[in-house]
């Protein structure tokens, strides 16, 4: 009886790994897309509506949902309550606040670390060159993502039951 709990526990938690990991591709490809949505509409506020950054901070972040939202929601917290801090550090502030919850790979954070950098220090045209060039890179991981979720979504699945069931194999 206790080998059969034992053995329900193994496949039940390598199953679950297995879907982790492949929730987590998931994840990263929607967090993309959502990253890119939220980023044109943040081009438009600042290029044509001359929007103040905190405002259209907190307006991506009211119109967004999950980890990329809470991004820009945290960084207009920060710009507002914060006094003196540069909008570099209120960003980097707020990206570290929601890093673990962001499925993005380390090339992806630093192209997020560098939209902080150049976002409010400078003219709207060179805001907007900027803000093109971040969102070219992210289509291009977009598209990685995506190729990456389809070839490995289902076997991570796979392998965490086979590799469940392998370990319960050896044990008996």
């Amino acid at each position: 009886m206790l080998k059969l709990i034992g053995s329900l526990l193994i496949l039940a938690s390598t199953t679950i790994s297995g879907f982790y990991f492949a929730f987590r591709l998931k994840e990263r490809c929607r967090q993309l897309r959502e990253l890119l949505r939220i980023l044109q509409v943040l081009e438009t506020e600042i290029y044509y509506g001359s929007t103040p950054l905190a405002t259209a901070f907190k307006q991506m972040g009211k119109q967004g949902e999950g980890a990329v939202a809470r991004l820009f929601a945290r960084c207009a917290h920060y710009l507002e309550q914060t006094d003196g801090w540069s909008t570099y550090a209120c960003w980097k502030q707020a990206l570290d606040d929601v890093q673990p919850q962001l499925a993005l790979k380390e090339g992806e954070l630093e192209w997020l670390n560098h939209l902080g950098k150049v976002i409010g220090g400078s003219d709207r045209q060179d805001q907007h060159k900027h803000i093109r060039l971040i969102m070219t890179h992210l289509t291009q991981a977009e598209k990685e993502a995506e190729e990456e979720q389809a070839k490995q979504e289902k076997m991570y699945k796979t392998l965490g039951v086979l590799a469940g069931l392998l370990i319960v194999i050896l044990m008996l």
